[in-house]
């Protein structure tokens, strides 16, 4: 069991992240729960993880599935009790799991008892927590766009001012230039440390130094004077972990906000490879081209190498399935799952799994009155509007939607997958009765193990931590190759990322070298489809 008081335990560790509306519901209201994660908790720990990213479960409207707050220090009374996070908190940790929050301080609810008091008068000291500007109806401070569409701008025609909002109206932007705003998100975060909060997710947090008069919201100028503030004052304890959502973060931003000495974050999620299939807008996706996967992934291993550490991730609640957008969700599934697989765990950094992931879950095809996500909503609407054919927006929805990735998990073959015995919340995936838990947990060379073997396998070698990261064939467009070294061991991930056989020779360096895993059984001169092995040997 990995010692999380010491500073940079992570290294070594694996998380999972559990979106709380769709992981298990306990008193078949429909909505997955604090207790239902609880119960659940026996499984996690047989996959071997160390730790839970848990999806927020604060005190929420729901406008945005939790990421509008408006009590950090309450749980929404759907999930269950600060009682119960207490129970979770304890029971996780019996098991050796940490609990790492999802914490939301770029924004608020319209709803939080701050903004609440900001509309009431410009003199009231929670005004100034939010962005303001002065203005008529119908003319706002510039022509700024937020994230879910629409203008970031909202009149209020009491207070002659409009507030910011970089996604939806509900979601008020704090003015993190006010210090008093600052201190009482520090109060709140050691108010969790308190409860045995181990490690937090900053959701957003690359744009917390925003500078709306200048159209900056990502990477402003004071953001890290503001991070190694909030480190400091914050996340004092050496043995937390704090990893930072910053869709704007390159390699040298990178080693700022995860430099060894600890000043910023443990870790950062970064998102350039995610949007390498994409043309322009994320709703207007490609095929991805592996070479410049291979490019990517490349820079950033041998760029953080010894001066930061990343997050190892594919999927999480705010992407597609990535079996079903980089593998083959048919019959290939199994296969391109645990190739996936293989190809991120042999990387340096910490690796994510998200929900569902470990059991090659996929997305969801659903008429457009199907789907709860804002995002998804807006942008349909706004295509529509623009002239475009609705099967081709719904083409875009079955492919990029955030809902993919929010169906209830599938634990057995029963009804609703054994999420609920009340109606669900969102669509069960009608290929549950195939793909579930409890078949997973039945077959020996389900996903489910590959994932289980992975995991130790990077606890019992050194390589996968620290091993130099080396890129073997850039230019080849069917097979990423790559080598891990350190002092004393030696690393090989070959993946064939096609549903063809692909030639493959051994490199001389590997002769006689033991295979720690493969998603076939026995051997082949050639790589199967989607085929993916991991050699190991001493140096």
């Amino acid at each position: 069991m990995l010692d999380k008081t010491k500073y940079g335990w992570w290294r070594s560790a694996v998380f999972y992240q559990i979106y709380p509306k769709s992981f298990q519901d306990s008193d078949g209201d429909g909505l997955g729960d604090i207790p239902g994660i609880i119960s659940r908790l026996d499984y996690l720990e047989k996959l071997g993880v160390d730790g839970i990213w848990l999806s927020p479960v604060c005190a929420s409207p729901q406008a945005d599935n939790g990421y509008d707050i408006s009590d950090y220090r309450a749980v929404w009374p759907p999930f269950g009790t600060l009682e119960d996070m207490d129970r979770l908190i304890r029971e996780a940790r019996r098991r050796g799991i940490s609990i790492i929050m999802d914490l939301v301080l770029n924004h608020t609810s319209d709803e939080h008892r701050w903004f609440k008091a900001a509309l009431k008068s410009r003199d009231d000291p929670c005004h100034d927590y939010y962005v303001w500007r002065d203005g008529e109806p119908g003319t706002p401070p510039n022509d700024m766009r937020a994230c879910f569409g629409g203008s970031a701008w909202e009149y209020v025609p009491e207070l002659k001012q409009y507030y910011f909002h970089q996604f939806a109206p509900r979601q008020p932007d704090l003015n993190w230039d006010n210090p008093a705003v600052r201190r009482e998100l520090y109060d709140m975060i050691r108010f969790w440390v308190n409860r045995g909060v181990e490690g937090f997710r900053l959701d957003v947090i690359d744009s917390v130094a925003k500078e709306p008069d200048r159209k900056i919201t990502a990477r402003g100028p004071r953001l890290h004077e503001y991070i190694r503030e909030l480190s400091r004052e914050a996340f004092c304890e050496p043995g937390l972990v704090t990893v930072g959502e910053a869709w704007s973060a390159d390699v040298e931003e990178a080693r700022r906000w995860s430099a060894p000495d600890g000043s910023e974050l443990s870790m950062v999620f970064q998102f350039e490879h995610i949007c390498l299939d994409q043309a322009g807008e994320k709703w207007d996706p490609v095929p991805l081209e592996l070479v410049k996967l291979k490019e990517c992934v490349r820079r950033w291993q041998t760029g953080l190498h010894g001066v930061g550490w990343n997050s190892l991730f594919l999927n999480n609640h705010d992407l597609p399935r990535v079996v079903s957008r980089w593998g083959d969700d048919g019959q290939y599934r199994v296969e391109s799952a645990k190739m996936l697989a293989a190809m991120l765990y042999g990387l340096e950094g910490t690796p994510y799994i998200y929900q569902g992931e470990e059991l090659g879950m996929t997305n969801i095809r659903l008429p457009i009155e199907g789907y709860e996500d804002i995002e998804t909503l807006n942008m349909y609407a706004e295509r529509l509007e623009r002239g475009y054919r609705p099967e081709d927006v719904l083409a875009s929805v079955h492919a990029r939607s955030r809902d993919n990735a929010r169906t209830p998990m599938q634990w057995t073959d029963g009804e609703n997958a054994g999420f609920t015995t009340g109606t669900p919340w969102f669509a069960v995936n009608p290929n549950y009765k195939e793909i579930n838990a409890r078949a997973a947990l039945a077959d020996e060379d389900s996903i489910f193990y590959f994932y289980q073997r992975l995991i130790a396998l990077r606890k019992r070698y050194e390589v996968f931590r620290d091993g130099e990261f080396a890129l073997l064939d850039p230019d080849d467009p069917a097979v990423f190759a790559y080598t891990r070294a350190n002092a004393a061991q030696e690393l090989l991930t070959v993946c064939n990322f096609t549903p063809r056989e692909q030639p493959f020779a051994l490199p001389k360096a590997f002769t006689g070298a033991e295979t720690l895993i493969c998603n076939y059984e026995g051997p082949s001169p050639s790589l199967r489809p989607f085929e993916a092995r991991i050699y190991y040997k001493k140096r």
